[in-house]
């Protein structure tokens, strides 16, 4: 398990204060990128639970904040990064409908939502390998 990740778990297992997706993807390339770990919890605090809305995963949008924070914003690769991410998230990416599949099959949402996590965290630092920004 590469640092990144493990760093998205450590935080998602914090109970107080709560990381929440988007928290736990973007944070650990902070160090990296030059920012802040205070700051960056806050920028990205409206982005978990779907922008607080059911919208787009936080894990997700996580990840395509850490990428913009390289300097990666061009359509091509970000039209690269969501279609991997559907392909592991079952071409959903919007958290209502994540959660209520997972609900339906069972499944119980905190590990789910780790799971996410972790997975976004490690696509986003595929493609910044990729992109040799780390």
């Amino acid at each position: 398990m590469s640092r990144y990740v493990e760093r998205a778990k450590e935080l998602r297992a914090i109970e107080i204060p709560h990381y929440n997706c988007a928290q736990a993807v973007v944070i650990p390339f902070c160090e990296d990128a030059g920012i802040d770990e205070k700051t960056a919890y806050r920028f990205a605090a409206a982005f978990g639970g779907g922008m607080k809305s059911g919208s787009v995963c936080g894990a997700v949008t996580g990840g395509v904040m850490a990428l913009g924070l390289f300097g990666i914003d061009d359509p091509e690769t970000l039209q690269d990064y969501f279609a991997r991410a559907r392909a592991f998230m079952g071409n959903d990416m919007d958290c209502r409908t994540l959660l209520r599949k997972n609900e339906e099959a069972g499944g119980i949402k905190k590990p789910f939502c780790d799971g996410l996590v972790l997975k976004c965290t490690a696509l986003t630092e595929e493609i910044l390998r990729e992109k040799q920004k780390l």
